[in-house]
């Protein structure tokens, strides 16, 4: 093994490990079939890949022995392309896997919420709005989560996956709770006839100095009345 290699090996980028492990499960796909199932697995609770990356990664895979491809013969009308695990890559996708230190805690970038953050500079109604907006398409993805659930389920191989995808099942369930608090939360904030006047940026002790004149002049005043008087 070259240098290159085991530098290639070291630097693996997450998305290589999750096409080698799209490979791991029986059977050899195409770059298409691998985006299909990432499409009815990953991105429920993790991402997935464009097709280009898919093809970039299984390219890499191929240069360090991790896969292996084939295409297929006369009898397809239309030739392809389908690749498969080696014993190598099955090897170094379980090192990677029973790696906890590679984890790390989950990442949560809400762009909803960014905007909720957002909100003194939009329309309370057009808040409300973009939370309904959110809860139907969490609806929408529980009901894909729960369709992908029930054609792994009959599948011996797939038994991990469904656990993936249960516990995608409980995160969007509570992702429409949490929205529908967010509803609530929004209708309990004051309009702006009751949030009452804001102070204004000279709001303050030197504010207040500046304002009252009379502040200043009242030490002179005191010091006239001493005891020469």
């Amino acid at each position: 093994m070259t240098s290159s290699q085991k530098l290639k090996k070291q630097e693996l980028p997450p998305t290589a490990w999750a096409v080698l492990g799209l490979l791991s499960f029986p059977g050899e796909r195409t770059g298409y079939e691998l985006k299909k199932w990432a499409d009815s697995s990953l991105r429920f609770f993790y991402w997935s890949p464009a097709i280009s990356q898919i093809y970039a990664e299984l390219r890499r895979l191929e240069e360090l022995g991790y896969a292996a491809s084939a295409r297929s013969g006369p009898e397809e009308a239309r030739a392809k392309r389908r690749y498969a695990i080696t014993d190598a890559g099955r090897a170094a996708l379980s090192g990677w896997a029973a790696d906890v230190s590679e984890a790390g805690p989950p990442v949560l970038k809400h762009g909803l919420l960014l905007r909720i953050w957002l909100g003194h500079l939009a329309e309370p109604e057009r808040l409300r709005a973009m939370v309904g907006e959110h809860l139907e398409r969490t609806r929408g993805e529980l009901a894909a989560v729960r369709e992908a659930m029930g054609q792994a389920g009959d599948v011996a191989e797939w038994a991990f996956p469904v656990l993936a995808l249960r516990w995608s099942e409980r995160q969007h369930l509570a992702e429409l709770e949490l929205a529908q608090a967010l509803l609530a939360d929004l209708a309990d904030l004051p309009g702006p006839a009751e949030a009452g006047p804001q102070a204004g940026p000279q709001a303050g002790p030197e504010a207040e100095a500046k304002a009252s004149p009379e502040a200043e002049a009242a030490p002179e005043t005191g010091a006239e009345a001493g005891p020469e008087a």
